[in-house]
């Protein structure tokens, strides 16, 4: 691992699993960059350096994380970050959709802490 931290970006358009996920992380050690919607979350792919992670949720106003989690994966410096779904969206064809789109994990709301950082350690454990 390198002297740098681990940084994730979250895409969650919930404040309080925002604050939550965001305290969290940072508890553990993570920079945390955070965007509330699909148009900031587009806004921050385009123009930002990719993060370690991503934690993006499915139901957003203005894009939805299908379309952030493409343009993710069209874009040769972000293409291998690490993305995990964290939604309420339990239907099989969605789960199914986001994995086919590039998505690495499906989590889903209500999550469990330890769960989820033990998912995100999978994938942060080299960097």
């Amino acid at each position: 691992m390198n002297s740098e931290r681990k940084t994730v970006f979250i895409v969650e358009d919930d404040e309080n699993i925002s604050y939550l996920l965001g305290f969290m992380l940072e508890r553990e050690g993570f920079r945390v960059t955070l965007a509330a919607d699909g148009k900031k979350a587009m806004e921050f792919v385009d123009k930002e350096f990719p993060p370690s992670i991503i934690l993006l949720d499915i139901m957003l106003p203005h894009h939805n994380g299908y379309e952030i989690l493409t343009r993710i994966r069209q874009k040769l410096s972000w293409k291998k970050v690490p993305v995990i779904m964290l939604t309420t969206k339990a239907m099989e064809k969605d789960i199914v959709r986001a994995l086919k789109l590039g998505a690495n994990d499906y989590i889903l709301k209500p999550f469990q802490p330890e769960e989820l950082m033990a998912r995100l350690t999978r994938f942060t454990s080299e960097i």
